[in-house]
């Protein structure tokens, strides 16, 4: 085995979702973990992009690139990154090259920045921090300016406003509350970058609306295995529900080939164990993406996370496929007090869940409780975290959890959503 082939084999991949204006998903920042950053504080080495070498191919040989479908791969490049050649095999049309450079850069490197503008390549300026002779020299030839909204501190109104009048775009990363988009989204900033929409602003004394509580009635009802005919009467006094359940199985992850055009028919085609598991997911679906779910951010991380789960319950207990349904289900429930601002009590109070995944919810206990933790951490970006959960589970391992990241991606982007 070469060392590019080892390095493959042991590399972690996260990703930070990447929002515009309407709050929609427009593409992924990609994180590259390799075997060599090994450093908790990293390095600007490890900071900075994997070997344009890795990077090339993760998008061919591990189908990261395929993976995304139609969403922008943002990825971090130094200066050696983006002087290597291999660097061309990246397709212009769906990455996004952000210049992380350790000092300004010299005339060689303004030169094949140039140049991969001019081939189509879109360049981010990243971590800017005002305009100085770096940022000077790079301005006229990015279409995006990253600033870091907590480094920025007091500073971002005047780093933006600096920035506005020019013909970019202002993406703005670590953002970690709503209030905080807002507040970016006043200052005429046009993409935000992290997981602030998937953590739970929980409303004292809110109710459920009744379309939520319909689908919660649906819910127990197929976990208790009723009838069809029974479920086909309870679709009918929430007509709503019928329209949304059919918009969302045939918008994300299903690829069928074909359009599903009725309840009986999504039920013949789905089974009860995939309507369990879009009844949970539209549940999750809020009512201002209700016409596009499959572009609903929690919506995908929910899809994404319960994939996940089910993939890696899978390598645990190849045979058991009760425990990849739960895993599945546990992945989506464990950010529904982001979409349904109750505690996760609370929900838990009224959707009949199994033990082992109440306490996986509630704990992170148990074998889901685990698998719900890895997760949790990749998102985050704690490596170490997620290497000290692998080493305890040797049916588990970087190379696992990445081919399980494009597949889960392949999944929920099928047929171009």
């Amino acid at each position: 085995m070469n060392a590019l082939d080892r390095t493959l084999r042991e590399i972690l991949i996260g990703r930070q979702p990447i929002l515009d204006l309407q709050q929609e998903l427009v593409g992924y920042e990609l994180l590259f973990r390799t075997p060599d950053c090994t450093d908790a504080s990293p390095t600007a080495g490890c900071r900075s992009a994997a070997t344009a070498g890795v990077v090339c191919s993760a998008f061919a040989e591990l189908g990261i690139g395929a993976a995304l479908g139609p969403y922008k791969a943002f990825i971090n490049t130094d200066e050696r990154f983006i002087l290597d050649d291999a660097l061309e095999l990246l397709p212009p049309q769906s990455v996004v090259l952000e210049l992380d450079f350790t000092s300004t850069p010299d005339s060689e490197v303004l030169a094949r920045c140039r140049a991969l503008r001019d081939r189509g390549y879109t360049l981010a300026l990243s971590r800017y921090t005002g305009l100085d002779d770096h940022a000077g020299a790079l301005l006229p030839l990015v279409g995006i300016v990253k600033i870091d909204v907590i480094a920025a501190g007091d500073e971002l109104p005047a780093l933006a406003g600096a920035l506005t009048r020019l013909p970019l775009k202002l993406l703005a990363e670590k953002v970690e509350t709503r209030e905080q988009m807002a507040h970016c989204k006043s200052l005429g900033f046009h993409c935000f970058q992290g997981y602030y929409f998937a953590k739970p602003t929980v409303v004292s004394g809110r109710q459920l609306s009744a379309s939520q509580l319909g689908i919660i009635r649906l819910i127990n009802l197929v976990s208790r295995e009723a009838e069809i005919p029974e479920l086909e009467e309870s679709f009918k006094r929430e007509p709503g529900l019928t329209v949304n359940l059919l918009r969302l199985v045939n918008s994300v992850g299903v690829g069928f080939g074909r359009r599903i055009e009725s309840l009986r028919q999504a039920v013949t085609v789905l089974g009860r164990r995939q309507l369990l598991r879009w009844l949970q997911l539209l549940l999750m679906a809020s009512p201002e993406h209700a016409t596009a779910p499959e572009r609903n951010p929690l919506l995908q991380l929910a899809a994404l996370r319960g994939r996940l789960m089910e993939i890696l319950a899978g390598r645990l207990r190849p045979r058991d496929t009760h425990l990849g349904d739960q895993a599945f289900l546990c992945g989506i429930m464990s950010l529904m007090p982001a979409a349904l601002g109750m505690p996760i009590e609370e929900i838990l109070s009224q959707i009949a869940v199994t033990p082992d995944m109440q306490l996986a919810l509630t704990e992170q206990s148990g074998t889901l409780g685990t698998l719900l933790a890895l997760i949790e951490r990749l998102d985050a970006g704690d490596w170490e975290a997620c290497d000290a959960l692998l080493a305890d589970h040797p049916a588990l391992s970087r190379e696992t959890l990445t081919a399980a990241l494009t597949d889960g991606l392949a999944w929920i982007h099928a047929d171009g959503h």
